[in-house]
């Protein structure tokens, strides 16, 4: 069942068919076993399930609730199994599960249109809802609850670094000047408050959207799983298994550029050094792919335009050293 043909369902998948036309899943993988870090609402897991044939499998993850209730839509299939929590736990849940090798890890992250369209979630300064943005609702603190007790040095800090936002000292000082007045509890109450501490607006952006973004990421821990899941992700593939990630801002690309780019690329010796070829250091990845959408893409689903998809494929020269999965 693709979920988003479903009336009334608002997601659109991001490069749907190039990310999982980036699998590979060709005759030879259709039996393989694959994983969807980020099933959101399914929109890759259902195309990667009808390349696969009846002996293929695909785990997917997600730590949003609405996800795993939308992927129990497939409770049926053999083939798939959803583990409630970050892509980041990618090793031990699938050695849990007696896996210790995949042909394939796709990753599209950032937060879905579901998510950020549902004022009770937090995510959005145009609805106003609580101020909450965990993924997760069952587990951490929620932004309403960080910002109450937070130091300005600190939000200062996260808006800055996580926002990239040039007004963080004037942001942060804002936000304990109001919280001394009063709870900040509700989205409108923060971009309120951060519209009257930024002075200078960027054309065509609302003056909350780099503070939301940093709060969002800081409070989801995300990329400190990215990296983390960048890692585990690596370990698990085979020889020749493929590596998808697609992100949606600047902070994310640059993780996912700089790993796959220490996997491609390796410092060779001095020439002159009497070692052997054998002996030479070797490429653990191979840079395949980088792609945005169509301007068809961005025209149909315009929140597809800051996207970025990078492709590596794990080589069949390297040794899988002992302790990896």
């Amino acid at each position: 069942m693709n979920l988003e043909t479903v009336p009334g369902f608002q997601h659109r998948t991001v490069l749907l068919d190039e990310a999982v036309d980036a699998l590979d899943i060709a005759d030879r993988r259709a039996e393989g076993v694959f994983v969807d870090g980020t099933f959101g609402r399914g929109g890759h897991s259902s195309k990667i399930l009808e390349c696969l044939n009846e002996r293929g499998r695909l785990i997917a993850f997600d730590k949003d609730l609405q996800a795993i209730a939308t992927a129990e839509t497939k409770a049926g299939d053999k083939r798939f199994h959803i583990v409630h929590d970050s892509f980041a736990t990618m090793g031990e849940a699938l050695a849990a599960q007696g896996v210790t090798q995949v042909d394939g890890v796709l990753l599209d992250l950032g937060i879905s249109s579901p998510q950020v369209d549902d004022a009770a979630r937090g995510f959005s300064f145009r609805q106003d809802g609580p101020l909450d943005m965990r993924m997760d609702t069952t587990r951490g603190i929620s932004a309403a609850e960080w910002l109450a007790t937070e130091t300005e040095q600190t939000i200062e800090k996260v808006i800055r670094d996580y926002g990239e936002e040039r007004f963080a000292f004037q942001i942060a000082k804002a936000i304990v000047a109001g919280r001394a007045v009063g709870p900040i509890s509700s989205t409108r109450q923060l971009a309120e408050i951060v519209a009257r501490a930024v002075k200078t607006r960027e054309k065509g952006k609302d003056p909350a959207t780099r503070t939301f973004q940093a709060i969002r990421i800081f409070i989801n821990k995300e990329l400190e799983e990215l990296e983390i899941g960048l890692n585990a992700a690596y370990k698990l593939l085979a020889p020749q298994g493929r590596l998808v990630v697609i992100s949606f801002h600047s902070l994310e690309d640059r993780i996912v550029k700089r790993f796959m780019a220490s996997k491609a690329n390796v410092a060779q010796p001095d020439r002159r050094l009497p070692i052997r070829a054998v002996d030479l250091p070797q490429p653990e990845m191979k840079l395949l792919l980088k792609m945005k959408p169509s301007a068809a893409e961005i025209a149909a689903n315009p929140r597809s335009r800051s996207a970025v998809m990078r492709v590596a494929e794990r080589l069949v020269n390297v040794p899988r050293t002992k302790g990896q999965a």
